[in-house]
């Protein structure tokens, strides 16, 4: 029910106890205003004897009037979960996060706020909610998407959309079943080989209960207006059914096949990873490092050097990093041009230790003869480059590790199950005993590093499932690029070279994955009686895919009709990235088309994620969303930066700089930051290093900064395009700022008395000066943060509305207005009720302006502000209407005019130093149009700058000596009494003042004076430049004069 169709005051029937009650509470009230009315009282004739009193004694009359009327903090009585808050008009003197943001979250969620109707006949606004891994707990990252995200599907929702943001999770397949195994391992000293495949998953499954929790209430914690009506996991029963049925459906349409290629392997978790899943390092020079299952450090960043002999002629040498893939080598290459080898074109090497031929090809593709020996080792069962050589020559790929890292069979029985990198020193020692070894040497490469293991990335040939990814591909690309029929926007534009970058060189997608946890692969392996080979997956046209056993048994059936067979499901689940790239469609019903939500909501309106998964997994979704929802999923890409320490380095659990939200919201201490680390994974000298670097971050721990400072902050850094350095201060002072809006409210709220009802509309033609400034400013606010929120520029949206509130409404129109209320005076009345009806609409209009970037405060300010009583308000200040510029508010002379008097003030201001009692002053005017506009406001100018009195002079008047002076255009210049002040420090300012101006004309001049000025810029811009360069002599000239008469 809105708040509009009742009376606020209006109370249901009580009994008799809670009417006595109720009634000495009214008894108190009133004796406690009667009180205030007669402090107010004498503060008036206090202040009418004593108008000269310093400012600084004003401010304690009126901060005395204020606790008069709060004569103590009021605490808010507890609100039933669910219920709507329970707030007095009565504040507290201090914002509290932890206060503020209470209650109101329960009370949305349960008053189905958030919450999209698929039978509305609203315009859709969708946004998918990039779903978290049910790893662990969120990071700050995460924080970042969830302050975007719910700053634009609030914004929209109070735009009138049919706003919905689809919650979910991703069971992240790897990276949950990697923290999982190192729990059962620290917990029970058993692997998930000890466990087995089913209770194995059943952990899994308790985990994800356990932290899939823990993210949900994060996410409410963040004040995430998410439609938990509609909240999904990737693995639950309809996304696992519909992962199932792409995959068929793909594989119908011979976009799925099977195929025997290279992939990164890791040894240590025995599965294929993708690219996104490797890390590098960057090695300069000989490096030793640590490797999972080895004792000592490995030697990485040499080149080692061996020699292949050859028939009849003598011997080549190659040079390689890994020299343990030699035990696979198949040929030899050389450039077809390098005189050198040109003799041993169509010979053949003999491998030292197996006694095989190996072919010396020629290859100008990857053979550079500038670099090592010119002669290239090739091993094409593990390395990308050396696999394509393969291809092109017809050569045999010999793998030769296990899928744990040893040597295998093919290696030979003197390296046979020795681990891979213990094997790389006993071929060297064995090619030093056969004469064969011819040094090393310093080598700067990349090492490829699993990002859950720390493994170093083995490539290996592997029999995997596949997606042919060329044809949709080319229409991802077209989609984004071609300018004649664009129907997808990325954002920043800088990402769109990276788009074409991926999409243009793209390769299949290998989508299958050697693990347990995930969604296992809808393929069955058809093993006939009469097979010569019954090993499993040996031949691989020996497939059926299906939705289930029973129909693949069908399949199987006709397939190799009137054979005995058996079928073995494929143990390999897909890729996270394939589930993850269908999210957009199975959360709003695919495969079924005929649901209302996928009828209302598919396609989705945007997609906003970390720039780091353009291609993993933005380009995907949009290939399978083309091939599979026949339409694009989103329209427009917004990529935001990423989170970075204050420092620039990559936030890392080793370093102690990782943030949590929940601990900048509710703040820690030092010592619960070490705790949290101790509660994790880290080794014991890891676990050092991360708390010395807690300890340098943090000394004094994290300051409650409460949701709302947090999400502005991370909002306000988009800016950074590329990486955000995050520095927690600036989150604090963003909770400060909270506390400015919570004084102008508690201000406003003084003002404007229990019986104020504001009116249903403003007329700015007879409002005074200051208030219709302060709505022709704000409606350029309005117009600004509008045009900057549909264009994605969030930064700019909160700049805007933050420079409107601090240094607008509350350095200016607040302090300006003020004298209208000090004491009734009879002769500010009608200014005293314009003041209250323009406060009023600025505080309704600024709260709802801030809300979709701070809901919390907001609503709860909101609520506190007096109701229209014949205008409809919401019962939420998230489901009002976001403000919309009123063009009867625009006044361009108002806003002309107050340029002037705030470049006055800031002149008188800089000559009072850091004094702040009332002195006279004078201002020279040199034209009647600014005579006119001084003597008009003089008011205004005596309050912000705290002056006793303001005389207007022109340039015959002569100013009593003992005034300090200042320029404040070349129309105006202040004169303010001396008399106290160092006039030393005034000089130094002067001389300071011209220092500027000089360098300024220098500057300006500088450019003017560069070749081709003229030809190059518009005729418009050099009379700008001209108009400004004259300005800033006339000053120059008026302020040196100004000094000689000092």
């Amino acid at each position: 029910m809105d708040s509009s169709s009742t009376n606020p005051n209006q109370q249901p029937e009580l009994d008799p106890e809670k009417k006595r009650k109720k009634e000495e509470k009214a008894r108190e009230k009133q004796l406690k205003k009667e009180k205030f009315l007669l402090k107010q009282q004498q503060q008036q004739q206090l202040q009418q004897s004593s108008s000269n009193a310093s400012k600084k004694t004003e401010k304690k009359t009126v901060r005395r009037g204020a606790e008069d009327e709060n004569p103590e903090d009021y605490v808010d009585p507890e609100t039933p979960s669910g219920d709507k808050k329970r707030v007095s008009r009565q504040m507290a003197k201090q914002y509290s996060p932890a206060a503020v943001e209470k209650s109101w979250y329960e009370w949305w969620e349960k008053s189905r706020y958030f919450e999209a109707d698929s039978s509305s006949s609203k315009p859709p606004f969708t946004i998918v909610l990039p779903p978290p891994n049910v790893t662990g707990a969120l990071h700050i990252g995460h924080a970042l998407t969830a302050a975007i995200e719910d700053t634009m599907i609030r914004w929209r929702r109070m735009q009138g959309y049919n706003a919905l943001w689809v919650p979910g999770m991703d069971h992240a397949g790897i990276a949950t079943q990697v923290v999982v195994e190192k729990k059962i391992m620290r917990e029970k000293q058993l692997t998930r080989h000890d466990l087995g495949r089913e209770k194995f998953i059943s952990e899994v499954w308790e985990w994800k209960n356990k932290y899939g929790g823990t993210i949900l209430q994060q996410l409410r914690r963040l004040g995430a207006s998410l439609d938990w009506s509609r909240e999904c996991f990737t693995m639950d029963d309809k996304r696992s059914e519909a992962v199932t049925e792409a995959f068929v459906k793909l594989y119908k349409e011979d976009l799925i096949y099977r195929a025997d290629r290279l992939v990164n392997w890791d040894c240590v978790l025995r599965t294929a990873i993708s690219d996104i899943e490797v890390d590098y390092i960057d090695i300069k020079e000989r490096t030793l490092v640590k490797v999972p299952g080895y004792d000592k450090p490995v030697e990485f960043g040499v080149l080692t050097k061996f020699a292949y002999p050859v028939e009849e002629i003598g011997e080549l040498v190659v040079a390689t990093t890994r020299i343990e893939t030699m035990l696979g080598d198949t040929a030899i290459a050389v450039h077809p041009d390098d005189d050198r080898y040109k003799r041993f074109h169509g010979k053949f090497a003999t491998h030292p230790f197996n006694g095989r031929k190996l072919p010396i090809v020629c290859d100008k593709i990857l053979v550079d003869p500038n670099f090592g020996t010119g002669a290239v080792k090739i091993t094409p069962a593990h390395d990308p480059n050396d696999f394509e050589v393969g291809k092109r020559h017809n050569l045999d790929s010999i793998i030769v590790f296990t899928d744990d890292g040893k040597i295998n069979s093919n290696g030979g029985l003197e390296f046979t199950d020795v681990p891979r990198f213990q094997a790389r020193e006993a071929i060297k020692e064995a090619l030093h005993k056969k004469g064969l070894y011819r040094g090393s040497e310093n080598n700067e490469m990349r090492l490829g590093v699993c990002s859950r293991s720390n493994d170093v990335v083995e490539p290996m040939i592997k029999p995997q499932w596949y997606v042919n990814c060329s044809d949709i591909a080319k229409q991802a690309f077209s989609a984004a690029t071609d300018d004649e029929n664009k129907r997808l926007e990325i954002i920043p534009k800088q990402y769109l070279a990276e788009w074409k970058r991926w999409l243009v060189n793209i390769r299949d997608w290998c989508i299958s994955r050697q693990l347990w946890w995930g969604h296992q692969i809808p393929a069955w392996y058809v093993t006939l009686e009469d097979d010569i080979v019954q090993n499993f997956g040996f031949y691989n046209d020996h497939w059926v895919v299906a939705i289930n056993e029973e129909e693949a048994q069908d399949k199987a059936s006709q397939k190799y009709n009137g054979k005995k067979f058996h079928l073995t499901r494929d143990p390999d689940v897909l890729d996270t990235w394939f589930s993850s790239g269908l999210f957009p469609l199975t959360v709003l019903g695919w495969p079924d088309e005929t649901s209302e939500d996928f009828k209302k909501f598919y396609p989705t309106s945007v997609l906003e994620t970390g720039h780091d998964i353009l291609f993993f997994w933005v380009a995907r979704m949009v290939m399978l969303g083309l091939k599979l929802g026949d339409d694009l999923p989103f329209s427009k890409i917004y990529l935001h930066p990423m989170i970075r320490d204050a420092h620039g380095r990559k936030m890392s659990k080793s370093l102690g700089n990782v943030i949590d939200p929940i601990e900048v919201i509710n703040g820690i201490s030092l010592e619960g930051l070490h705790k949290r680390l101790e509660g994790g994974n880290l080794d014991p000298k890891e676990l050092a290093v991360a708390k010395e670097g807690q300890k340098k971050d943090f000394p004094n721990g994290i300051e409650e900064c409460g949701t709302d400072a947090l999400r502005f902050a991370l909002v306000s850094y988009t800016a950074q395009s590329d990486k955000i350095n995050l520095d927690i201060q600036r989150v604090v002072g963003y909770r400060q700022w909270c506390n400015k809006l919570w004084n102008a409210v508690r201000f406003a709220i003084s003002k404007l008395g229990d019986d104020y009802i504001p009116p249903a509309s403003l007329n700015p033609d007879v409002l005074p000066f200051s208030c219709q400034w302060i709505l022709s400013v704000l409606n350029k606010t309005i117009s600004k943060i509008l045009k900057s929120l549909e264009s994605f520029e969030f930064s700019n949206a909160t700049t805007a509305v933050y420079s409107w509130w601090q240094y607008q409404l509350c350095d200016v129109f607040i302090e300006v207005i003020k004298p209208y209320f000090s004491g009734n005076d009879p002769k500010f009345a009608a200014e005293r009720r314009f003041a209250q009806d323009t406060l009023w609409f600025c505080l309704d209009n600024g709260l709802r302006l801030l809300h979709p970037f701070m809901p919390f405060v907001t609503e709860e300010l909101w609520q506190r502000l007096p109701s229209p009583k014949e205008s409809e308000r919401t019962e939420s200040i998230m489901i009002s209407s976001y403000p919309i510029a009123v063009e009867s508010w625009n006044n361009e002379r108002v806003e002309n005019e107050m340029d002037l008097l705030e470049s006055t003030v800031k002149s008188l201001r800089s000559l009072a130093k850091e004094r702040r009692d009332r002195r006279p002053a004078f201002a020279l005017s040199r034209t009647p149009a600014v005579t006119e506009i001084i003597k008009s406001h003089q008011l205004e100018i005596v309050t912000l700058a705290n002056l006793s009195s303001l005389t207007v002079i022109n340039e015959h008047d002569t100013v009593p000596s003992g005034y300090a002076d200042s320029v404040v255009n070349e129309n105006l210049s202040v004169y303010l009494e001396l008399q106290g002040i160092n006039s030393a420090e005034v000089e130094q300012a002067k001389i300071k003042k011209i220092d500027e101006l000089k360098k300024q004309i220098e500057r300006l001049e500088k450019i003017m004076s560069a070749p081709g000025y003229e030809e190059k810029v518009q005729p418009n811009i050099q009379a700008k430049n001209q108009e400004k360069l004259d300005s800033l002599k006339e000053l120059l000239l008026l302020e040196e004069a100004a000094g000689l008469s000092l």
